[in-house]
């Protein structure tokens, strides 16, 4: 839906048969990793699309790029946030036993931003029918629409393993994160799970469960509108161009070449 396109309503019947109308359309962002042009850009087009709620799903800041400028941009948001695994290592561990994203972010907060971040919480409900997590509602580190295989292959998980994870939540859209990569699954049971993809970091490698890579393909910011239309969600994937050789060059800068390959390209290698 573009600038001035009529927003869609659900019609709700209240107590004693009364009818309400609604609005249930909002973005859900997620993995900014400190790319604070990805973020401004996003955030952008989120305005230029009128909409006004957004939720954040977590790993706002860790990575070679701009965690304080990052951050400024994020706590006067009128946003709903969780906490990614990467948001939790900046809190719960000294910076001598922090990794490589995660120790360069921590020394640009200070303590007012790692109180603001302390305060948020790994998984909410937003207006009573979506739940947010990062990664799975009981794990933060856990990939949830994807499976690595132990040849390295990042592939679509089985569905039984998909709604396993998904036992004990009642809310009809959940939000997840974590792996970078857009998706949408519907549940036998009609729940929809999507990923919105990742704002600010399009490629990385990892060592578990296997050696990995995971690689968007395109350099772009991308993010995910969500909209209930006569009591179905909709959900609208949106890739974002912004200034991404600017960052690409900062994280070479800032020596992860490995990362600033994907900035620029979308991919590892």
């Amino acid at each position: 839906m573009g600038p001035g396109s009529a927003a869609h309503h659900y019609v709700l019947r209240g107590v004693r048969g009364t009818r309400a109308r609604i609005p249930m359309r909002f973005a859900a962002i997620a993995d900014v990793h400190g790319n604070y042009l990805a973020l401004e850009a996003v955030l952008a087009d989120i305005r230029a699309t009128d909409i006004t709620d957004i939720v954040n799903l977590g790993d706002m800041l860790s990575g070679p790029l701009d965690a304080r400028r990052t951050i400024e941009m994020l706590m006067p948001l009128d946003a709903v946030h969780v906490l990614g695994n990467h948001d939790r290592y900046l809190l719960d561990r000294p910076p001598e036993k922090m990794g490589s994203w995660d120790r360069p972010a921590h020394a640009a907060l200070n303590a007012t931003q790692l109180d603001w971040l302390r305060a948020q919480p790994m998984t909410r409900v937003f207006r009573d029918q979506v739940f947010l997590c990062h990664a799975t509602p009981e794990n933060d580190e856990i990939y949830w629409l994807d499976t690595v295989h132990a040849d390295g292959t990042v592939a679509l998980s089985p569905l039984e393993r998909i709604e396993r994870f998904a036992q004990g939540v009642t809310q009809s859209l959940i939000l997840c994160a974590h792996t970078h990569l857009a998706r949408a699954v519907r549940l036998r049971d009609g729940r929809l799970i999507v990923n919105p993809g990742s704002v600010g970091s399009p490629g990385y490698r990892d060592k578990h469960p296997f050696p990995h890579v995971v690689e968007a393909g395109t350099p772009h910011a991308r993010y995910a509108i969500l909209e209930l239309v006569n009591g179905s969600w909709q959900v609208t994937f949106r890739h974002i161009t912004y200034d991404h050789e600017t960052m690409a060059a900062l994280a070479r800068r800032n020596n992860q070449p490995e990362l600033g390959h994907a900035l620029a390209t979308g991919w590892i290698k």
